[in-house]
């Protein structure tokens, strides 16, 4: 287990660079000129020269890679010019609301994704299972902002069960919290449970078809048993795959969601951060968030060596 956690953690050193050199491009090479945002009315020859200099914006951007590199490496991840916040402080403040939105979102979307799929699977080829499936089919080409809207429209216009729009930190408030977060949280789960459903029921209806499930169906084990402890866990590895690549697809769809539902999430920094053209904090929030994508993923292949001894000693 130790060389397989030595291994992953090697690989897992070139992503981050190459991220980090991903990351540093597309921001630099946005069109515009940085210096000319920051100054505004007062950018006069002198000054645009002055701040290009402080910056290093007049340097190669190979230069200026390896440079913001180095800050990186000491924690130092810039300060925005319009609201004096560091990068750090920025995030500190938004994260938590983006990691509530994505758990919550996550845990609606397994909910109802994994009890669909073990049924369908149970009952493969039957009504429910035709129906299901079609109705997770068509979910699929729903974009999120569509079922944001509808959701508001029902459930906060209509009904008015639900706020539309704001946010109460958990801390203040846990159920406000909650009430605020219901409508953003269940926006993503919709766009999620249909690829969850869909894989785990593929790979259930694989597993039931095994000679182990037979035997276990001739010692005359109950039905639940078998779906829920022999045939369950193997079919697994591939929700776990799906469940760490969704952190990404719920990323982005944080981007979209928390500006709808005026949520203060990474999302709207993000979005707010390239409108204005804050590049400072684009560069490290997109950093952060990357990096955070690919530990992960890191996470998720370790979880593979536990749930199947195969892996981690390198024998599938």
């Amino acid at each position: 287990m130790a060389f397989f956690l030595a291994r992953r953690l090697l690989y897992l050193v070139p992503v981050l660079i190459a991220v980090s050199l991903l990351t540093f491009s597309i921001s630099s090479l946005l069109p515009g000129d940085l210096a000319m945002t920051i100054l505004a009315d007062q950018a006069t020859p002198e000054n645009l020269a002055a701040l290009r200099r402080d910056m290093g914006l007049d340097q190669p951007i190979w230069q200026r890679y390896f440079t913001w590199l180095g800050h990186i490496m000491q924690g130092d991840f810039g300060r925005s010019f319009r609201t004096g916040q560091t990068v750090l402080q920025a995030l500190a403040e938004r994260l938590p609301v983006s990691i509530e939105l994505m758990l919550l979102a996550q845990l609606g979307a397994l909910s109802i994704g994994v009890p669909i799929a073990i049924i369908c699977a149970a009952r493969s080829g039957g009504p429910f299972d035709r129906f299901m499936t079609g109705t997770a089919f068509a979910l699929l080409s729903v974009p999120t902002f569509l079922s944001a809207i509808l959701l508001i429209y029902l459930f906060a216009v209509e009904l008015r069960w639900l706020p539309a729009t704001g946010y109460v930190p958990f801390t203040e408030d846990p159920l406000g919290n909650l009430r605020f977060m219901v409508l953003p949280a269940m926006t993503l789960a919709l766009a999620e449970w249909p690829g969850i459903m869909r894989i785990l029921r593929s790979d259930m209806i694989a597993t039931l078809q095994e000679d182990y499930i037979s035997l276990a169906k001739a010692k005359g084990l109950t039905p639940a048993r078998i779906l829920f402890v022999h045939a369950l866990k193997p079919s697994s590895l591939t929700l776990v795959t799906i469940t760490g690549i969704n952190i990404g697809r719920l990323i982005g769809g944080a981007l979209i969601v928390e500006t709808i539902f005026a949520l203060p999430g990474i999302g709207r920094l993000l979005v707010s951060a390239i409108l204005t053209r804050d590049l400072i904090i684009l560069q490290g929030v997109v950093l952060l968030v990357a990096a955070g994508f690919v530990i992960v993923n890191f996470i998720v292949d370790l979880l593979y060596a536990v749930l199947d001894p195969r892996i981690r000693h390198g024998h599938a």
